[in-house]
């Protein structure tokens, strides 16, 4: 792989591994296939995953989550949900060096339709670790760093705003103010990242680094998407920080985005 997150062919290599899992975490990753499986079972799931900082072998004790995804043979069900739900509170309380479980659901229908291919394709494909089952991505295509790869997996972020802002209005505790802020530190600098992803010519999904490379291209926004990398690694309950971010940042870099990618195929 080059150090560009490419393999010699020049396509995005997959930037996960079960072997890349550090010693605190595998008791973690361990934990979470059994009770996936033990809860899934009986037909349910086709595969499962694990993404984030875990797998890539970045994750940090008592500050990192762990992002799991399910892929199920069906469309996911409120019964899945609650399933999924009761998993993310088991694990999240039996370990210590996680600060938080999420745990995605999706259908094989969804994940290889075309809508999808390069969106929750890439994400499988690209961005997952095989956990359980088959493995998805041998059926998607190699995915190269594109203009087409950039507007169809962020190309949408101005429709995340109004409620962003909703619930930046109605957080009234530090906890509530620092989960929105994670995720919406993370989403900024992963959609500044791969607005200038085409011209870098290659794929990260260090928030650090991609902050970095963001600011190559956009110098006089540079302090703003450090700003949303430091949030994304470690939240603010500062309502200014998020106002900064979801009204300052937000809207600009949605408008950018707009005018060099174009608008992300519309979903239902």
């Amino acid at each position: 792989m080059s150090g560009r997150g490419l393999d010699p062919d020049g396509t995005i290599a997959r930037e996960g591994a079960l072997d890349r899992v550090s010693a605190t975490f595998e008791p973690v990753v361990e934990a979470a296939r059994s009770r996936v499986a033990g809860t899934f079972g009986g037909g349910r799931l086709h595969s499962a995953y694990l993404y984030g900082s875990v797998p890539r072998g970045a994750a940090l004790p008592g500050i990192s989550d762990l992002d799991v995804l399910l892929v199920l043979h069906d469309e996911p069900t409120d019964v899945d949900r609650a399933d999924a739900h009761a998993v993310e509170a088991a694990l999240d309380a039996a370990f210590p060096q996680i600060d938080g479980v999420g745990i995605g659901l999706l259908s094989t229908r969804t994940v290889l339709s075309d809508l999808e291919r390069h969106d929750l394709g890439f994400f499988v494909a690209c961005l997952c670790t095989p956990l359980l089952g088959e493995d998805l991505a041998r059926h998607l295509p190699r995915y190269r760093p594109t203009p087409l790869l950039a507007r169809e997996t962020n190309g949408d972020l101005a429709l995340l705003l109004p409620d962003w802002r909703a619930r930046a209005a109605a957080a009234g505790t530090e906890a509530e103010r620092k989960t929105l802020s994670r995720s919406v530190g993370r989403r900024l600098v992963r959609t500044g990242f791969t607005l200038v992803m085409p011209r870098w010519g290659g794929w990260t999904s260090d928030l650090a680094e991609s902050a970095d490379l963001f600011a190559r291209y956009y110098p006089d926004h540079a302090d703003q998407m450090h700003l949303a990398a430091t949030t994304g690694r470690t939240p603010s309950s500062d309502p200014a920080t998020l106002s900064l971010l979801i009204d300052d940042l937000a809207p600009w870099l949605a408008a950018e985005y707009t005018t060099v990618h174009g608008e992300k195929t519309p979903r239902r």
